[in-house]
C-alpha cells in the first residue's frame, strides 16, 4: 500500500449572502398553495444542529449562514473545495473575528453552510467576509476500500463520526435512518462533490430526521453526478430543513459512496449521534 498523502489546504473567501427573490415572493407547494420561502440562504437563526428538520416552519433552513461569491468561477471554487469540518472566520463587520465551522453546501449557483455560536450569527449581516481554510477534498485515508469514494469532509472530523473500518475489509457507518431511492429528489444529475441531494420526506412521516444526522439512500451512485445505480449507496450529513416544495425537502450533503457490499450503513433511530455543534466547537 502507498503512503497516506497530507490534504491540500486552501484559504477561500466568501460572502455572507443576502435572501433572493424574483418577481413573486411566492413558491407553490405540493398542494399547489403558494407560500413565502423563509428562511432560504442568508443568515438563519434560532436554528441548530441536533434540531429536527421540521423545527421551523421554513425552506431549505440552514442553521448558520450561507456563503457565496460574486465571480461564478470564484463561487464554485469556494463550493467544491470547502469541507464539512473546516474551519471558517468572520473577516468583517461587527462579528469580525468570530470562528465558526462549515457544516455543509448547497445546490442552486452554489452555496457554503457555515455554522457559528447564536451570539455571533446575530451579530453578522448579509456581505460580511468569512474566509474558509478549505482542507479534505480529493483525500482518502489508507484504509478506505477501493470501491468507496469519499468526499466534502475535513479529514480531521472523519474519526470523530460513527464511519470505520471493518475486520472484514469493508467500511461501516452508523446512521440515523436508511432510505429508499424512491425518496431522492433535488440533486440527482448533479455533482455529489458540490450539491446537496433533497430527501422527500415530511413532517409526520415515519422518518424524523435532525439537522447534523447521517443518513444513507440506497441505489444512489454519487462519484460524479448523482444518479441511480443498482446496489449502491451514498451516506450525507443532514445540513438543511425540509421545504414544502415539490420534489425537495431536507437536504443532505454527500460524503461517502460505494457498493453496499464495501460501504455497509447500520440504522440506529434511537441511539445515532452524528455532526454535532460539540464537535464542531460551536457551544
Amino acid at each position: 500500500m502507498s503512503a497516506q498523502l497530507d490534504a491540500v489546504a486552501v484559504n477561500l473567501l466568501g460572502s455572507v449572502e443576502h435572501p433572493e427573490f424574483g418577481d413573486s415572493p411566492y413558491r407553490v407547494d405540493a398542494e399547489g398553495k403558494p407560500y413565502v420561502p423563509v428562511g432560504d440562504g442568508g443568515i438563519v437563526l434560532g436554528l441548530a444542529l441536533g434540531d429536527s428538520v421540521f423545527a421551523l416552519d421554513g425552506d431549505h433552513a440552514a442553521p448558520g449562514a450561507c456563503l457565496t461569491h460574486r465571480d461564478p468561477a470564484a463561487r464554485h471554487a469556494l463550493v467544491l473545495y470547502s469541507c464539512i469540518g473546516n474551519e471558517a472566520v468572520v473577516r468583517s463587520g461587527a462579528a469580525s473575528g468570530a470562528k465558526g465551522a462549515v457544516i455543509g453546501k448547497r445546490g442552486e449557483a452554489g452555496r457554503v453552510i457555515t455554522g457559528f455560536r447564536q451570539a455571533d450569527l446575530a451579530m453578522m449581516r448579509p456581505g460580511d467576509q468569512v474566509s474558509v481554510r478549505a482542507r479534505g477534498q480529493g483525500f482518502r485515508p489508507g484504509w478506505l476500500p477501493a470501491e468507496v469514494s469519499m468526499m466534502s469532509l475535513d479529514p480531521d472530523l472523519l474519526a470523530a463520526l460513527p464511519i470505520a473500518a471493518a475486520d472484514d475489509g469493508t467500511v461501516g457507518v452508523g446512521v440515523r435512518a436508511v432510505l429508499p431511492s424512491r425518496l431522492a429528489g433535488n440533486g440527482l444529475g448533479r455533482p455529489a462533490a458540490g450539491w446537496d441531494l433533497d430527501l422527500q420526506v415530511r413532517h409526520g412521516d415515519d422518518t424524523e430526521l435532525r439537522l447534523g444526522d447521517l443518513v444513507a439512500i440506497e441505489d444512489v451512485d454519487g462519484r460524479y453526478n448523482m444518479g441511480y445505480r443498482s446496489g449502491w449507496v451514498s451516506v450525507g450529513v443532514v445540513v438543511h430543513g425540509g421545504s414544502p416544495l415539490p420534489g425537495h425537502g431536507p437536504g443532505m450533503t454527500p460524503i461517502l459512496t460505494g457498493p453496499r457490499s464495501a460501504l455497509v450503513t447500520t440504522p440506529d433511530v434511537g441511539g445515532h449521534a452524528g455532526l454535532t455543534a460539540a464537535l464542531l466547537k460551536l457551544q
